[in-house]
C-alpha cells in the first residue's frame, strides 16, 4: 500500500473550528501533539465524533451484541 492509498481520518478540534485529515496510523499521535501544542495538554482535538459513532456502531454489530437470541451467559 503506498501512502496514497493509506486511509486517512477526519481531526476535529471545536476549539480552533479546524478539521484536518491525517493517515490512520498517525491519528493518536497528531490528536496528541495538537493538544499538547495548542491546548497544554487538554483533550480537545479529536477523531471526528461522527466516525467513532460509526465505528461502534459496527463494531457492536460485528459482535452480535445487539442479537436476542434469549440465550444466557456464561
Amino acid at each position: 500500500m503506498t501512502s496514497d492509498d493509506e486511509p486517512t481520518v477526519p481531526i476535529v478540534c471545536t476549539a480552533c473550528d479546524t478539521t484536518t485529515r491525517v493517515p490512520l496510523a498517525d491519528v493518536a499521535d497528531a490528536v496528541d501533539r495538537h493538544n499538547e501544542n495548542v491546548h497544554d495538554g487538554e483533550d480537545v482535538a479529536e477523531i471526528d465524533p461522527a466516525i467513532v459513532e460509526s465505528l461502534a456502531d459496527l463494531v457492536v454489530e460485528d459482535m452480535g451484541l445487539l442479537d436476542d437470541d434469549g440465550g444466557t451467559y456464561d
